[in-house]
């Protein structure tokens, strides 16, 4: 799935969840507090290119998370989550032919808005900031490596905006989420009087979860 149906998806999410609001059923939104975790499939691009399908990372994600009520449908919802990101290539050429993954994990705190559409599925906007933890790149095939980056030599901090759909069957729910990276990975350095950031990428994320409430 290319960016720009990504985005058109995130934006349909929010204006449905506008109008769902409008025309939500009278359930009750309750305070919860549950555990959740799942499968990511993340990706880097930049501003001249779109996330590479073929160059996908899959990985993880677990942690916690709170709604909060705010009204009869919606509510805020925190989480805090440990989460894998960052990007796999794939080369066959004349000369080598293998694959390194580029691996980044973070601490990551979503903030999100919740709209109960009706009673067992809603949507949720927000966004996220996220914490570098670890990073490192390994290799398969004609070369293999295993080396952890020095997290000082990337930016520790990133932030995006975040959309999703979840439906609930009590105490378990479901649901789909992509995180749109708006920060670049890479510190911006001077050289020889010559400004860049490397990696000039920013983190793209398409998740898939299942939550449990405790109470």
């Amino acid at each position: 799935m290319k960016i720009q149906s990504k985005l058109l998806f995130a934006v349909t999410l929010f204006m449905t969840a506008t109008f769902g609001a409008l025309h939500a059923q009278s359930e009750n939104v309750t305070t919860e507090f549950g555990v959740k975790g799942g499968f990511n499939m993340s990706n880097l691009y930049d501003d001249n290119n779109d996330p590479d399908d073929n160059n996908v990372l899959y990985g993880f994600n677990a942690g916690v998370y709170a709604t909060l009520p705010i009204s009869d449908y919606i509510a805020i919802q925190p989480e805090l989550l440990f989460t894998t990101k960052g990007s796999e290539l794939k080369y066959n050429n004349a000369f080598a032919e293998g694959d390194a993954k580029f691996k980044l994990n973070y601490i990551e705190l979503p903030l999100l808005v919740r709209v109960n559409v009706t009673k067992n599925f809603n949507i949720q906007a927000g966004g996220y900031a996220s914490y570098l933890v670890s990073s490192k790149v390994t290799g398969n095939g004609d070369f293999e490596f295993n080396e952890d980056i020095d997290t000082d030599d990337l930016n520790k901090f990133d932030a995006g905006i975040s959309a999703g759909l979840g439906v609930d069957f009590s105490p378990v729910s479901i649901g789909v989420r992509y995180n749109y990276g708006l920060t670049t990975i890479g510190k911006e350095r001077t050289v020889a009087g010559t400004t860049y950031t490397f990696p000039d990428a920013k983190n793209s994320n398409l998740t898939v979860y299942l939550s449990y409430k405790l109470n």
